[in-house]
């Protein structure tokens, strides 16, 4: 080997272990970043020359596990969605003995019959069955304004994850172009795709996306059902108009919900099937179909509580459609506008004093002609009864299990409680999954243990090409010297 070889690869060794100590550094300087990726140096021997040939800088990852880390992300988004909101459904509906649950309020409202019934002359007890069967009416409102307030809620969301998930597109978009334009420089864009890793992460959680590499370093977005999110130098715009004010007769069907655009154009219930999963999907099937399912059976609920009390079997002051203890907003009930009742269903007002009522009227008949025999209880008794008795549901909404209504409130009771348990179950596994995902990507990370011993490698390796460097200048010198 000549002098100037020896040289020649002993500077290209020191320049290799300069390059490795930087990306040394900056691996340790940025193991808790969000986003980074190990740098390592790609190394090769000079063909021609010997030496060492620095050929660029790899980022140490596994497109595969960062590819399940992005779906279990947008898993674990839509179930954590779920879960919040059967939790605020269970809240509505309340369980076991609590105050505020719907069970109570039935409860308190059959004991001031009972009560009222034992002392029928009493007008504070019949001023007891008016305030529960208040305050039941007005717990059956309070579920039902809730499930609204959850629907405006979730279309409230849409609108935010489409804004978040418009400017996370733009943002990648942005940095593929300029990937594209450093990388054509020579220069080493990893930072860059290190940002354009995080942006997408972090609109994993909205849908689910795949990643797909295209020519000069860009790459092009998908959903696993092939919407096309970005290919190419501008992403799909995804448009959402939310709605205000949202009732329990708002559907997609009768228009008075809306739904995304795709560059401009609606999409059909087919086509937005693409953008499905993720925290956008959850939003979206709370908004149309879980909520509104809850909303048919509190409006099947107050629907039978209606039906029980206006019976003119229990109450022949009544003629056939005439609304009893409860109303519709104080008129009758039309059993074919079920939807929404229970956000109007009301006590009758003929038997509220400060209406203009008699209490009366709970003990000798809503229409009954005046007060009667002030110790006369059969139609307290029978209102009592109305309530134990083992009926089939009317409401196509319930099944036709015979039941009383406080078989029927724990049936919904439960039916809450239930879904927000497995709602948690499921937010739990897919964490647990997510978590196992993100600690496999960890450990492909910064290890600063393995950094600090690169780091001696290199300290090694630049005291041996030093060592070359010196002796072919010593020699080099006793050679002029000579001259």
């Amino acid at each position: 080997m000549s002098l100037s070889s020896a040289i020649s690869n002993a500077v290209s060794g020191l320049s290799a272990v300069s390059r490795g100590t930087e990306l040394v550094s900056a691996n340790i300087a940025n193991a808790l970043t969000p986003g980074y990726a190990r740098r390592e140096l790609d190394l090769s021997s000079h063909p021609s020359q010997g030496g060492i040939n620095v050929q660029g800088v790899s980022r140490a990852i596994s497109a595969g596990l960062l590819a399940d880390n992005r779906l279990a992300m947008a898993d674990l988004g839509s179930s954590e969605t779920m879960a919040a909101f059967h939790a605020a459904m269970e809240q509505a509906f309340g369980t076991g003995t609590e105050t505020y649950s719907l069970g109570t309020s039935l409860t308190d409202l059959e004991a001031a019959l009972t009560g009222a019934a034992a002392r029928p002359d009493s007008e504070i007890q019949l001023s007891a069955v008016l305030n529960a069967a208040t305050a039941l009416a007005g717990k059956i409102n309070e579920i039902s304004d809730q499930i609204q307030a959850e629907r405006n809620k979730a279309d409230q969301a849409i609108e935010q994850d489409v804004l978040r998930l418009n400017a996370g597109l733009e943002q990648v978009a942005k940095l593929n172009a300029q990937i594209v334009t450093l990388s054509a420089q020579g220069g080493d864009a990893s930072s860059l795709i290190d940002l354009r890793q995080a942006a997408i992460d972090d609109i994993s959680d909205i849908l689910p996306v795949s990643e797909v590499p295209r020519e000069n370093g860009r790459v092009a977005l998908f959903t696993p059902d092939g919407a096309i999110l970005l290919d190419g130098t501008e992403p799909a715009r995804i448009g959402f108009s939310p709605t205000p004010g949202i009732t329990a007769g708002s559907t997609l069907a009768n228009g008075g919900l809306s739904t995304l655009t795709f560059n401009g154009k609606p999409l059909t219930a087919a086509q937005q099937s693409m953008l499905d999963g993720g925290s956008l999907g959850a939003h979206f099937a709370i908004r149309d179909q879980i909520a509104p399912g809850y909303q048919q059976q509190i409006d099947a609920f107050a629907h039978e509580l209606y039906r029980r009390l206006s019976d003119p079997a229990v109450d022949p002051s009544l003629g056939a459609g005439m609304p009893g203890l409860f109303t519709d907003a104080q008129g009758a009930f039309d059993p074919a506008d079920e939807t929404g009742f229970a956000g109007r269903i009301t006590v009758n007002s003929l038997v509220d004093p400060d209406a203009g009522g008699n209490l009366w009227r709970i003990r000798a008949g809503l229409d009954a002609s005046g007060p009667g025999n002030a110790g006369e209880s059969a139609l307290l008794s029978r209102l009592g009864d109305a309530l134990s008795a083992m009926q089939s549901p009317a409401s196509a909404s319930l099944s036709a299990a015979p039941r009383s209504l406080q078989t029927l409130t724990s049936e919904l009771s439960s039916f809450a409680a239930t879904n927000r348990l497995r709602a948690e179950a499921e937010a739990l596994k897919s964490s647990a999954h997510q978590s196992g995902i993100q600690a496999a990507l960890l450990a492909q990370g910064v290890d600063t243990d393995r950094e600090m011993e690169n780091l001696l490698a290199l300290e090694r390796a630049y005291a041996a090409n030093a060592r070359v460097f010196q002796a072919a200048n010593d020699m080099l010198d006793s050679i002029l010297g000579l001259t």
